[in-house]
This record gives structure tokens, sequence and C-alpha cells, in this order.
């Protein structure tokens, strides 16, 4: 549609139905999600779900300081962290068991933040984020249990011994400090999650009007062949995932969902190809002053490789999974 048309019919009452109306909805679910997830996480909800680390690290071969990093990353991953480097130091780790101890917890740090994310997601993709979070779960699994199976294959078997013994004892909920942490974190995250969601909904609330994913399609038939079996309104979820945070993502794919354009599959294809090519560029820019402030920087620059390399691989065996099967 020509831009001058699509002024000439903008009236306020296609404004208010089409625009105000549902980002203020999805705005006020989104603040309730994000308070939601933020208290789940805050109520350290996975330390049941550490019970699993003993089987895991007797089947991988690992010792018993990784299956108490395992334990412990789902519910503080700096901690895990440093349970591991402090190990390295004293010469109870080899650098081997090191790398693939910090590979072995990438499902419960994932765990960590689940139910932050997934309370983001619902209130922008609806029914999509159920199956989003459960693929990107799937490739958690995946990549945990790839490494109990490298590390049956290449570590040698060890003694009996006791996880449960190197951890603190499980503290009960404390409902007061979890509400004030909660509410702390609500107060920093709230304000920038707003400020990606709006001015993205608003942009393709006027992109689509003006037909502009019309010409990202036949860009994309001449430039983009990697990607040409995506529409091309899943070309916006791809590129805010990767110009910005992930919220910009889901703010992307909520206002094309409100608009529609996209199917159920092509929207939980486009967040996952995002996912993928945004992990890079985030892994530099955040990751590596974590690490290297943990472990010495040849060994955390090793880390952030190995962990990405196999979260991209993991990731992309469970997109190709679910665009031929799904």
């Amino acid at each position: 549609m020509p831009m001058h048309a699509a002024s000439e019919t903008l009236t306020l009452g296609v404004l208010w139905h089409g625009l105000a109306v549902p980002l203020s909805r999805l705005l006020l679910s989104v603040s309730v999600g994000l308070f939601v997830g933020t208290l789940i996480e805050a109520l350290q909800w996975t330390r049941a779900v550490a019970k699993i680390a003993q089987p895991l690290v007797r089947l991988g071969r690992l010792k018993d300081v990784a299956g108490a990093s395992f334990s412990l990353a789902f519910f503080s991953g700096a901690a895990a962290n440093a349970m591991l480097a402090e190990a390295h130091e004293k010469g109870e780790m080899s650098r081997r068991e090191v790398i693939l101890s910090n590979l072995f917890n990438s499902l419960p740090t994932y765990f960590l933040h689940l139910p932050t994310l997934f309370f983001i997601a619902a209130p922008f993709i609806g029914p999509a984020a159920g199956l989003y979070v459960g693929l990107t779960i799937g490739a958690a699994l995946l990549r945990t249990l790839g490494i109990v199976l490298l590390g049956r294959l290449t570590l040698p078997p060890l003694p009996e011994g006791c996880v449960a013994c190197l951890l603190a004892e499980d503290q009960k909920w404390d409902w007061r400090a979890a509400l004030a942490k909660t509410w702390k974190r609500f107060q920093r995250r709230l304000p920038r999650m707003v400020s990606y969601t709006i001015p993205i909904y608003v942009a393709f609330f006027f992109l689509k009007r003006w037909g502009a994913f019309d010409v990202m399609e036949a860009y994309m038939a001449e430039h983009v062949s990697f990607l040409s079996w995506l529409p091309p309104q899943a070309m916006g979820i791809i590129g805010f995932h990767m110009a910005a945070e992930t919220t910009a993502g889901y703010a992307a794919a909520g206002a094309l969902v409100q608009t529609g354009g996209l199917t159920l599959k092509e929207l939980v294809l486009a967040l996952l190809v995002g996912n993928i090519l945004s992990s890079p560029v985030r892994a530099v820019r955040h990751q590596f002053p974590y690490y290297a402030g943990i472990f010495k920087p040849g060994l955390a620059l090793n880390l952030i490789i190995s962990n990405q390399a196999l979260r991209a691989t993991s990731i992309a065996l469970v997109t190709l999974a679910y665009a031929l099967w799904g």
C-alpha cells in the first residue's frame, strides 16, 4: 500500500483500536508476567530439580565438585563457576574437567532464568511461548546429555563420592525477602522492557500498513537466500534479536501476533533462528567480562567459545527437527 494511501485512512479510531488498546493490554500483561516470573526466580524454585545431579555426575564420570557446582548453578551461576575456578586453581580439576563441568552447568543456568523467560515471552507471543520455551529446554537437555556422554567417553572412572556434602543446606522460602528482591528487580527491569516494547510495537504497526514487508520479501529473494524459507516478517524478529536484547525480539514477535502475518510455526522458527544468530554477539558483550573475572583470560575465552558452539549446535538441531517434523 502506498504511504499516502495509508495516511489518508489512518484515523483516530484506527489508532485507538488498532494500536493504543492492544498495546496497553500487552504492557499490562507483560508487567504482570515479569513480576510473577521474577518472584518465582527469587524463591529459588529450582533447588528440588538439583537432586538429579548425583546420577548424572556418576554417569558422566565427573568429579563431586562438578556435581556440587551443577546443583549450585540452579540458583547462582557465579557461585557455581567460582567453585570450579577454585578447584582448578588447587589442582583438583584438570582444564578439560573444568570445561566439561562448565558446559554441564548449561542446563541449571538455563533453568535459573526460565520462569522470567516464560512469563516475559507469554504476554508477547501467547501460545507460541510454551512451544518456544519447550524447544529451548529440549536444546538444553540435549547439551547436558551430550556432555554426560562426552565425559563418559573421555574421562577415567571415579570412586564414589558425595555431591550433597559439598553444598550448604537448603534454606526455607523467605517470602518477605523474596518479595523485596522481586520488587527491586522488577523496578529495574520494567522500564527497560517498556522502552523496547512501545517503539517496536508502534514501528511494526506502521511498517505493516505501509507495505514494508512486501519490500523485504523482494530483498530476501535476491540477497538472503539461506533464510528464504522464512517469511519476510520473520526478518524483523531476527533483526531485533541480533541488534538488541531478547525482549526486543519478543516485542517484534508480539506486534506480528497482534497484526497477523505469521503462523505459529513460522513465529517459533524465527525466534529460534534469532536466538542462534544473536548468541555470539551477546557472548562477547556480556559473558567475557563475567568469565574473565572468575577464570584466567585464556580459560575464560575457551569456555565462552565452547559454550556458544555447543549452544548454537543444540538449538540448530532442535530448529531443524521442528522445521522438518513440527
